[in-house]
C-alpha cells in the first residue's frame, strides 16, 4: 500500500500522578483476556469442541449449560458455508445476529446484535471481537474482523446479551474465533474458484513437535473481481501459532499477517438501486475510490497451573500490533475549498497493544469459582488527511494523493478491573455474579492547525454489574434469567468534531448507558435441542449523526433507545442421514424520545424533527435461517439452505427502508479418501439460488443519500481442499 509520512507529535499535558501510578500497576500485572475469554486454545479438548465454550464464564463448560445466550458454530459449520473467506458465511447460523457481507472489501463487515452495532458504517461497532484471546476491538470502540483466520478455527463463539458486558466498553456483544490444536502431523491445501473472478489458494502445517511443543502455520492468497465495476479486491494473509505444554505450565505465541488492496464501488441512492443494483455510481470510477490495509500483529499467552490450595491457576496475555489504512474518497475539489476540510484522502498510521492478567480460584466443598484481574489496552494513531486530486479545482487529477490538509495524533486507552463468580447452591440451582469497572481515555493533538485546532481530550469511567441465575429445571431442562448493566464510549471518529463547526473535541457526546436483561431455556431431548430467549434493553443518551457539513460529520445524544425481542434456535439430529436446523431472531428497536436531525448536506443545525417511537436505523425487525441436510457415506452430503431478513430503515427519519428478502441456497461436499491419511474434500456450493435482487447492507445515515449497498446475485463456489500427513 501507499505508505504515508508520519505524523509529528504534538504533546498533551501530563495525567495526574495517582493516574500514572494506578497505569503502572496495571503494566506490571501485565493482563489477560476479560473473562470467559481466560482460556487458551491449548486447553480446549479437540473432541466435541462444538459444544465447549469459554466465552462469558470461568471455567469452560458446555454450551447448553452456558446460564446466557451463546451459539457455537464448529469448524465443520465454517467449511461448508464457502471460502472461508468472510464470518457472514456461517454466522448468519446465529439466532439475532446480524451479519452482513457488503460485498465490498473496502468495508468490513456490518455486524449488529440486539441492535448494538447496527449504526456502524464502517469496521465493526457495540461488540467486542477476539481472535485467539486478542482483542479485534480498539480501546474505542471500534473493531475489525478482517484478519480472522476461519480456515484455520476450530470454532467460533457468540455471547449475546447481560453477560457481555463483563467484556468491557462497547460489549453489546462479543465474537470470538479459536484456532484449532494440532493434533497429528498434517498438511493441507486448498483452491477456491467462483463466480465474479474469485480465485483463493491457501496452504498450511500442523505438528506436534515434541517435548511439549506443537505448530500451526498457514497463508492463503484471494483475488476477486466483483460483481460490481469499481469492487476489485485483494487478500493476502500468513498466520502461525507456536504452543507449549509442560506439567504445569501452557503458553503460545500468536502470529498474523493481513494486506489488503479493495477498490470501493460506493454505495447507490435510491434512484440508482431501481435501475440496476448492480451498477456502480459514476463518482466511484471517476475518483477511483479505493482502500488499502496492512496489519500485523503477535500476541503471547501464559498458563500456570497449581498443585494445592484453593488458587487453581494463573494467566498472563500479551499483545502488540500495527494497522496501516489509506483511503481514496469521492469529493469533489470544490468541496475541499472549505478551509475546515480535512481533505479526501483517509490515512492513518495505528501502534495498539494491550495486556491482561487474571486469577483463578476454586473451592469445590463450596461450589465457588471466583476469576479475578485486570486489562489494560492501548492505540495511538497517526492520522492524516489529503486532497485526492492534484491540480487546481477547475482541472483536477482525481484520485490522486494532493496537498496535506490534516495532520493529528489520536489516542485511546482503556484500564479495567473486573471480577467474575460462580456459586453452585446446589446440584439443580446456581449463580453468577460478575463486575467490571473501567476508564476510556481519548483524545486528539492536532498538527495542522491553519484550519483551527481539533486538539481536545475526554474521559469516561463506568463499572458494569452483571448477575444470572440458572435453574435445572429437569434432566436436559436448563431455565436461566440475567440482568446486567451497559457501556458505551463515543468512538474518535464521533468525537472527532463539533455539531457547531468550532474546533476542538465534541465534548458534550456523551457515553452510551444500557439496562439489559433476559430470561431463556434450553432444552435437549434425545435428538432434538431447542434453545428460546427473550430480552430487553432500555439504552439511554443513544449516539447517532448531529450534522453534516463541510466533509465533517459530527454526532449527538438523542436520548432513550428501547430493544426488545425473542431469539430462537432449534435442531434435529436423529440417527439417520437427515438432519436439520433453524434460528430466528425478532427485534424491536425504537426511540423513546424526539430528537431533530439533518435533512440534507450541507447541515449546520439539525433542523428535522424525529418523534418517538421510530425505528432505529440498521436494525431490522427480523431474521432467519434454515437448513436441512442429507448425508450418505456413498453420495457424499447434500445441504438446502434459506435466510430470510426483515426490512430495514436507512436513516433516523424513517424516511426510506431497504426491502425484506429471503434467499436460497444448495451445496453439496464430499470427502474421498486417498490412502496414506491423505483424502481430497469437494465443495460445490451455489447462493442467491434464485438470483434475487435485494440490498446487502445499508450505510446508516449517509449524508450523500448513497445508503445502498447491494447483495451478490446468484454465485457458484468450486472448493478443493486435500488433506494429509506426513
Amino acid at each position: 500500500m501507499t505508505r504515508l509520512a508520519p505524523q509529528t507529535q504534538k504533546q498533551i499535558p501530563r495525567r495526574r500522578a495517582a493516574t500514572a501510578l494506578a497505569l503502572a500497576t496495571l503494566a506490571c500485572l501485565q493482563a489477560l483476556p476479560a473473562p470467559g475469554q481466560a482460556q487458551t486454545q491449548a486447553q480446549a479438548p479437540a473432541a466435541n469442541a462444538g459444544s465447549v465454550v469459554i466465552t462469558g464464564s470461568p471455567v469452560q463448560r458446555l454450551a447448553a449449560q452456558a446460564p446466557y445466550a451463546i451459539s457455537v458454530i464448529s469448524a465443520e459449520a465454517l467449511q461448508s458455508a464457502g471460502p472461508m473467506i468472510n464470518l457472514s458465511e456461517a454466522l448468519v447460523q446465529v439466532p439475532g445476529l446480524v451479519v452482513n457481507n457488503r460485498s465490498n472489501y473496502a468495508q468490513d463487515l456490518q455486524i449488529s446484535a440486539r441492535g448494538f452495532g447496527a449504526r456502524a458504517g464502517f469496521g465493526v461497532r457495540g461488540l467486542r471481537l477476539y481472535a485467539d484471546g486478542i482483542p479485534a476491538t480498539g480501546p474505542d470502540g471500534q473493531g475489525q474482523v478482517s484478519h480472522f483466520d476461519i480456515a484455520g478455527a476450530q470454532r467460533v463463539e457468540v455471547l449475546r446479551g447481560p453477560f457481555s458486558v463483563l467484556y468491557g466498553n462497547s460489549s453489546g456483544g462479543v465474537i470470538a474465533i479459536f484456532s484449532a490444536v494440532p493434533t497429528r502431523q498434517q498438511w493441507d491445501a486448498a483452491v477456491d474458484i467462483g463466480s465474479f473472478g474469485l480465485r483463493q489458494l491457501r496452504a498450511g502445517v500442523a505438528a506436534p513437535l515434541g517435548q511439549g511443543f506443537d505448530l500451526r502455520a498457514s497463508a492463503s492468497q484471494m483475488q476477486i473481481d466483483g460483481f460490481r465495476p469499481q469492487s476489485a479486491a485483494k487478500k493476502g494473509t500468513a498466520q502461525a501459532r507456536l504452543g507449549w505444554r509442560g506439567e504445569r505450565d501452557t503458553v503460545s505465541l500468536v502470529l498474523n499477517h493481513l494486506d489488503q488492496p479493495a477498490d470501493d464501488p460506493l454505495g447507490l441512492t435510491r434512484e440508482q438501486f431501481q435501475l440496476g443494483p448492480n451498477q456502480t455510481a459514476d463518482v466511484a470510477t471517476q475518483y477511483d475510490t479505493r482502500k488499502n490495509t496492512r496489519q500485523t500483529q503477535l500476541g503471547a499467552s501464559w498458563l500456570h497451573r497449581f498443585d494445592e490450595g484453593a488458587l487453581r491457576d494463573s494467566q498472563l496475555a500479551v499483545y502488540s500490533g500495527d494497522r496501516s489504512v489509506a483511503q481514496w474518497l469521492a469529493i469533489p475539489p470544490a468541496t475541499q475549498t472549505n478551509v475546515r476540510h480535512g481533505g479526501g484522502v483517509i490515512a492513518f498510521d495505528r501502534r495498539y497493544s494491550g495486556a491482561d492478567a487474571r486469577l483463578r480460584w476454586a473451592w469445590p466443598a463450596a461450589g465457588l469459582d471466583l476469576v479475578a484481574g485486570a486489562t489494560l489496552e492501548q492505540q495511538r494513531d497517526a492520522r492524516k488527511g489529503f486532497e485526492n486530486y492534484t491540480g487546481t479545482v477547475a482541472n483536477p487529477v482525481l484520485g490522486t494523493t494532493g496537498r496535506l490538509r490534516r495532520d493529528e495524533t489520536n489516542r485511546a486507552e482503556t484500564r479495567d478491573l473486573y471480577a467474575q463468580g460462580e456459586w453452585a447452591l446446589n446440584p439443580a440451582f446456581s449463580a453468577t455474579l460478575g463486575v467490571r469497572s473501567g476508564r476510556v481515555e481519548l483524545s486528539a493533538a492536532d498538527a495542522f492547525l491553519s484550519n483551527g485546532d481539533d486538539s481536545g481530550a475526554l474521559a469516561f469511567s463506568y463499572t458494569n454489574p452483571v448477575l444470572g441465575l440458572r435453574w435445572q429445571a429437569a434432566p436436559g431442562l436448563q431455565v436461566y434469567a440475567s440482568l446486567a448493566r451497559g457501556f458505551e464510549s463515543p468512538t474518535l471518529g464521533e468525537l472527532a468534531y463539533r455539531a457547531d463547526g468550532t474546533g476542538g473535541f465534541n465534548t458534550a457526546l456523551k457515553a452510551q448507558g444500557s439496562r439489559q436483561g433476559e430470561v431463556g431455556l434450553k432444552w435437549r431431548a434425545g435428538s432434538v435441542n431447542l434453545e428460546a430467549t427473550a430480552f430487553q434493553v432500555n439504552a439511554s443518551d443513544e449516539i447517532a449523526v448531529a450534522t453534516n457539513a463541510g466533509g465533517r460529520s459530527a454526532f449527538q445524544n438523542v436520548g432513550r433507545t428501547l430493544r426488545r425481542g425473542l431469539e430462537l434456535g432449534a435442531g434435529w439430529r436423529p440417527a439417520g442421514p437427515l438432519r436439520a436446523q433453524v434460528s430466528l431472531g425478532v427485534l424491536d428497536a425504537t426511540y423513546r424520545d424526539s430528537f431533530r436531525v439533518c435533512a440534507a448536506v450541507p447541515c449546520t443545525a439539525p433542523t428535522v424533527a424525529v418523534p418517538p417511537g421510530g425505528r432505529i436505523a440498521g436494525a431490522p425487525r427480523g431474521n432467519a435461517w434454515a437448513e436441512v441436510v442429507w448425508a450418505d457415506a456413498h453420495w457424499g452430503e447434500w445441504g438446502v439452505e434459506m435466510r430470510a431478513t426483515g426490512r430495514v430503515a436507512v436513516n433516523d427519519r424513517n424516511t426510506d427502508f431497504a426491502a425484506g428478502y429471503a434467499l436460497g441456497a444448495l451445496r453439496w461436499s464430499k470427502a474421498v479418501p486417498l490412502g496414506q491419511g491423505s483424502s481430497l474434500t469437494w465443495l460445490l456450493r451455489v447462493d442467491n439460488l434464485f438470483d434475487r435482487e435485494h440490498a446487502g447492507s445499508v450505510i446508516v445515515n449517509d449524508a450523500n443519500g448513497r445508503v445502498f449497498e447491494p447483495g451478490a446475485p446468484r454465485s457458484v463456489l468450486l472448493a478443493l481442499r486435500l488433506t494429509g500427513g506426513f
